[in-house]
């Protein structure tokens, strides 16, 4: 896709693109339909920049995805901890209330000690008078339960917290999802109704016309084993389709290729193109070596790998399969070497 585009200037100093909230990225991306079909002959065109879009789209809602994901394992990691916490307090309680029914009845404490085994003792605990009328042990003992109830309450604010923002997620990744499939939807609509001669064309033009090379004759070596490996497995998905949120094996999105690319090799990388441009340090387009990761455009939106000979190898976009293409195919932003 763009193989006709002049290569840009390198933006390596530019680093990795900084990460944005779920909720503005789906608003940016869910006003960006254009209004109008464009006109015949720039369908093609169009059909470009729908699949430029998508893939942003697509980007996005990895990252949402991943996001949410991470998210509901920190809600039921906090669960776990919070009914860990619990069970500590209602035994330091028990053990309490055990002890000041002793000495309640023994008359060496005051009856106004009963409320600290109420449900809510913090209010009682500031009362420092309380603590003239029992034992050392005893007072270090109930600053270690109000303590304990302290952190207990923090920790169910928190957890509170992270389960409002998973919901959030969750209506960021719906709202991508949908973004994604308005826009290929439409790409779609727009490549069936050009004429037989101009779809083909497109489609002609649209194939970096190496799709069977299973070697590139005079290729620089990989940087390092795990690129090497990272390459090897890259290559073995040659052919395989595009399919939007997808990392693997059956199918890839563009930053799902390299992730599942390297996830081979024993390296583990993050998900979106954005992120993967900061998994290691970069280099120049004279460095590149086979392994090195190869983002494009200024925001990083599509990802992938380079080959050797000026070729990558990425998962272009829907319709077109994993497949070699000019390493100058758009404007590169940065090459990471893993």
């Amino acid at each position: 896709m763009g193989s006709h585009r002049r290569l840009a200037p390198s933006g390596f100093d530019r680093g990795s693109t900084a990460a944005v909230g779920l909720l503005s990225v789906a608003a940016a991306l869910l006003g960006a339909v254009p209004a109008t079909a464009a006109p015949h002959d720039d369908r093609r065109a169009e059909v470009d920049r729908l699949h430029t879009e998508a893939e942003q789209a697509t980007e996005a809602y990895n990252k949402a995805d991943a996001r949410t994901d991470a998210l509901r394992e920190e809600v039921t990691t906090a669960q776990e901890s919070i009914a860990r916490q619990q069970e500590r307090v209602n035994t330091m309680r028990d053990a309490l209330g055990s002890l000041a029914g002793a000495q309640y009845r023994s008359g060496g404490i005051d009856p106004s000690l009963a409320l600290l085994l109420s449900a809510e003792p913090d209010d009682y605990l500031d009362r420092a008078s309380v603590l003239d009328r029992i034992t050392t042990r005893q007072a270090g003992e109930l600053r270690e339960l109000q303590q304990a109830m302290r952190d207990l309450a923090q920790d169910r604010a928190e957890a509170a917290r992270k389960l409002t923002e998973l919901e959030r997620g969750r209506k960021a990744v719906a709202a991508h999802k949908k973004t994604v499939e308005r826009k290929l939807a439409k790409a779609r609509a727009l490549l069936a109704a050009l004429p037989d001669d101009e779809r083909t064309a497109y489609q002609r033009g649209s194939r970096s016309g190496r799709e069977d090379l299973t070697a590139l004759a005079g290729a620089a070596a990989p940087a390092s084993g795990r690129a090497g490996a990272a390459f090897a497995a890259a290559r073995s998905a040659l052919g395989k389709p595009y399919v939007w949120g997808a990392n693997g094996p059956s199918g890839f999105d563009c930053s799902g290729l390299t992730q599942w690319s390297y996830a081979q090799a024993g390296v583990g990388i993050p998900r979106t193109s954005q992120a993967q441009t900061g998994a290691g340090r970069h280099v120049s387009l004279a460095e590149a070596r086979p392994g090195d990761l190869v983002a494009y455009r200024d925001d990083a939106s599509h990802i992938g790998m380079y080959a050797g000979n000026g070729q990558v190898i990425h998962a272009p976009h829907p319709g077109a399969p994993v497949r070699y293409d000019p390493v100058g195919m758009m404007p590169i932003s940065s090459i990471t070497r893993v």
